[in-house]
């Protein structure tokens, strides 16, 4: 008894459906064949460095301002920042017509120099240097500044260096 090889009957090419229902078929068997994957929870990815979600989170972007603001706070920068801030804004601590006439000169153990720029404007300034005082612990706090020195304009001194002589100086320039 010979065997006969056995001859499969020819099948027709599939056409229109048939044809797509074989490739999702197809589809679906390479899928179920792939070995699954576990799930992965929120709290994993977020761990991970994965998205963050729709609420906020300290990995979102932060304004610059606010970021400083922290580190100020942290490394206790708040009263070098207050003293710097009656330099830098000068004209909002004071008001912009008393800075006009003066700007402030050094700030040492709470003691503020204030210039004038005149005589009469110094006097003014010491008349006014409680509101001052006032206003300027309202714009950067309290116990920045304790003491107000106000002085008049300076001139240049002639009894000062290794060579002098008494007297008011040049006359022609100063007087």
């Amino acid at each position: 008894m010979s065997e006969e090889p056995r001859q499969e009957p020819k099948q027709e090419p599939r056409q229109g459906p048939e044809l797509a229902r074989a490739a999702v078929e197809a589809a679906l068997a390479k899928h179920r064949a792939k070995p699954r994957r576990k799930q992965v929870t929120e709290q994993q990815v977020r761990r991970r460095g994965g998205y963050t979600g729709p609420g906020p989170d300290p990995r979102d972007p932060q304004p610059f301002g606010d970021v400083l603001q922290r580190l100020v706070k942290q490394r206790g920068w708040q009263r070098p920042t207050a003293e710097a801030k009656v330099f830098g804004e000068w004209a909002q601590v004071v008001g912009e017509d008393v800075a006009a006439h003066c700007r402030p000169l050094k700030l040492e153990q709470g003691e503020l120099t204030v210039e004038a720029e005149s005589t009469a404007w110094a006097t003014q300034l010491r008349m006014l240097a409680g509101k001052l005082l006032a206003r300027i612990a309202g714009e950067v706090g309290h116990n920045v500044v304790t003491k107000l020195h106000i002085q008049g304009p300076t001139t240049p001194s002639w009894s000062r260096g290794p060579r002098r002589i008494r007297g008011r100086g040049p006359r022609d320039t100063y007087g």
